[in-house]
């Protein structure tokens, strides 16, 4: 689509944020630039980028009316983003840390499939974190910001265990050793009917793909230890953090 004025600003906003590794604040509304355009940016920032999944974000009824919106928003999860214990903190510009419940689909899924279709294509599901990053100062944005800065995707992780089915609990996330934040995964919704939104948002998913469904839990800032997503079935994901 071709982008308005106030979109393009957008876009070399974001880009010139990330290529100098610091925050700036919010125009919130000012901006003028609608969801449609904030995911066009999206998707121009990470053109020729193979795309490897994507994340789920802003789930909550409430958080979605604070934001004006109705619907979750979703961002790109490219290779370089899928990381492995330990994480240097400082690729990050303003890193938080949510733990999140995570599928990995062993089938397509077409635009408009029906529940029922994606509870097929899910191979395996696996407790995740999802490495919140953002150049918004503070986490403070508007609808459209987020969005085209990727949905503050930043890095994720997946558990090494597969899990068979979608847990039903509470998902906490200690840091070393301290319980940082918690969230009943009822809160996420019908993951199902997520996917089926997804795949309908981004004109179809494929195998291979993973899927982050968002945090039941709020986000917590990063630091140097040990950080652990525990399940509600004693399945646990372990990563250490470190500066450098």
């Amino acid at each position: 689509m071709e982008l308005s004025a106030d979109a393009l600003a957008l876009l070399e906003d974001i880009r010139q944020a990330r290529a100098d590794r610091r925050v700036i604040a919010s125009r919130g509304n000012a901006r003028r630039v609608t969801l449609a355009e904030a995911y066009a940016i999206q998707a121009a920032l990470g053109e020729e980028q193979p795309i490897k999944g994507y994340k789920l974000g802003l789930i909550s009824p409430a958080k979605q009316q604070q934001m004006g919106i109705t619907a979750p928003v979703y961002g790109r999860i490219f290779p370089a983003m899928m990381l492995e214990s330990p994480i240097r903190l400082s690729r990050f510009i303003q890193p938080r840390v949510e733990p999140e419940l995570a599928a990995v689909l062993c089938a397509p899924l077409a635009p408009d499939a029906a529940p029922g279709a994606a509870a097929a294509a899910i191979g395996g599901w696996f407790l995740g974190v999802d490495m919140l990053d953002s150049i918004w100062d503070g986490y403070r944005f508007s609808a459209a910001e987020v969005v085209a800065d990727n949905s503050s995707g930043g890095g994720f992780l997946l558990g090494a265990r597969m899990i068979d089915h979608p847990p039903d609990g509470v998902l906490r996330l200690y840091l070393n050793g301290t319980l940082r934040t918690e969230g009943d995964m009822r809160s996420l919704g019908d993951l199902y009917e997520r996917l089926c939104w997804l795949a309908t948002m981004t004109s179809g998913l494929r195998a291979g793909q993973i899927i982050f469904f968002g945090s039941p839990a709020a986000a917590t800032p990063a630091e140097p230890g040990v950080l652990e997503v525990i399940g509600p079935d004693a399945d646990c994901l372990i990563v250490r953090l470190e500066n450098e």
